[in-house]
């Protein structure tokens, strides 16, 4: 089954008029992606304005887990629009079942769900909690993260002379930054497991030299997204979970881009065997509509009175139905093990491509999320940013969408499918991907 078909030279003709209203009128930093004008999209196939289709790689950057418009997903859209959209804190017929469906397919120790808008709202909502709860202020982050755009959640985390940062200081105090366990690019030139995780223990030296000791939370993704699909050792999780809760610290853990099935597992934490105190999830929670939410702990969840923490849109009936059906539909269809079985089978059929091409450092990745390291040199590991560049756009060419490089460096390839993905389109997508690999490396 190959649906892909490019009819037109690409960008096509009918697209022209839309990317120059979006250069005329929108600020360029929305324009990084390839000059792709969407009209339709269903499962993991994306169509333009001129009529081409493309197989997507990147589910709209990682949220339509459940594929794009779903049959099911769309019925409760159009049945819902006609009742109630949104009703504030007021509460509304889905926003509570929706809390108690986050409560039952989460950890025993996390028992109360706040619902909002966006990923960034949750991160911002963690740190608040966490700092009003402990009655501490500063809290640990990591290099590379990407907790969302805000200023809160950008000072988290991210490569401060980096574009999504730089210009927008100074950050939040408090946050201090330590080495996140890249043990590829390791900033300590150790190797692992031999370097027994000394990332773990650098983590006391920087409390003692960079921080008041008055810590309130630490802050991680189960693996890093924005910095290149950068997946931890397990040893890594399990040691830094028990370094917080040995000096009694809050351990928040953001799966805004590894829940609901993209790993492999229903929350991306499941790998690590560990429980977070507080929880962010988001975008494939609904596969469409903006919605997101905050699990955690009542004792944390319940230090803030009525009225001192809301969101204008946050919970509405419109997108708690949405998110309630879309996890009804995860959980039917098997879309957590097909994740791991296309992903086990996307990792087998990359890893021999790893053997065969010099630009392909590294491939890492866990269930339908998949990072590729494009270098110069195996040997030197240097970023090749301007071929991974290239790679995404002859791609785009040739009928398979991915998003533009991600990583330290901007030279880390994500590969993303919606988790309806079959074994046979993933094939396609890879066999594309191959044939542009060795047509721009050799």
């Amino acid at each position: 089954m190959k649906l892909i078909k490019i009819g037109t030279d690409l960008p096509g003709p009918s697209a022209g008029r839309y990317l120059e209203a979006a250069k005329r009128y929108e600020p360029r930093s929305m324009s990084d992606q390839v000059p792709l004008v969407w009209k339709r999209a269903w499962r993991c196939y994306v169509e333009d304005v001129d009529g081409n289709v493309f197989l997507d790689f990147s589910s709209g950057v990682l949220v339509a887990n459940v594929g794009h418009s779903h049959p099911k997903l769309v019925e409760e859209i159009r049945d819902q629009a006609d009742k109630v959209i949104n009703s504030y804190d007021f509460v509304n017929q889905y926003r509570p079942l929706l809390a108690q469906k986050l409560v039952e397919i989460t950890p025993g120790n996390l028992d109360k769900a706040f619902i909002l808008t966006t990923g960034s709202e949750t991160t911002e909502a963690a740190i608040k909690l966490a700092r009003r709860y402990t009655g501490r202020y500063e809290v640990v982050a990591f290099q590379g993260a990407f907790h969302g755009r805000t200023y809160g959640a950008l000072s988290l985390g991210g490569k401060r002379s980096g574009a999504a940062t730089k210009g927008f200081g100074p950050f939040l105090p408090g946050v201090v930054l330590a080495p996140f366990a890249f043990c590829y690019r390791c900033v300590f030139d150790k190797e692992y497991p031999g370097c027994g995780t000394y990332c773990i223990d650098y983590l006391d030296w920087l409390v003692e030299t960079e921080t008041e000791g008055d810590i309130a939370a630490l802050i991680t993704e189960t693996y890093q997204g924005g910095a290149g699909s950068i997946i931890p050792p397990k040893e890594w999780m399990q040691k830094l979970e028990a370094w917080c809760r040995e000096r009694e610290i809050l351990f928040i853990v953001d799966e805004v881009q590894a829940s609901f099935g993209r790993t492999g597992k229903m929350f991306g934490f499941e790998h690590y065997d560990v429980r977070p105190n507080l929880l962010c999830l988001g975008k494939g929670i609904t596969s469409t509509v903006p919605l997101s939410a905050l699990v955690g702990e009542s004792r944390i969840m319940d230090v803030l009175t009525p009225g001192t923490m809301s969101s204008t849109h946050g919970g509405n009936a419109f997108c708690s139905r949405i998110a309630l059906k879309n996890i009804e539909i995860i959980q039917e269809e098997g879309l957590v093990e097909n994740a791991a079985r296309v992903g086990g089978f996307m990792m087998q059929r990359l890893k021999e491509m790893e053997e065969r091409y010099e630009v392909l450092g590294q491939v890492r990745g866990l269930g339908l999320v998949i990072g590729l390291e494009i270098v110069k040199s195996k040997r030197t590991k240097e970023p090749h940013v301007d071929l991974a560049k290239e790679i995404v756009l002859q791609c785009y060419r040739k009928g398979l969408l991915m998003i533009a490089p991600i990583g330290f460096y901007g030279n880390v390839l994500r590969i993303a499918p919606p988790l309806v993905i079959t074994e046979e389109e993933a094939g396609t997508g890879l066999d594309v991907l191959e044939e542009v690999l060795r047509e721009c490396s050799g």
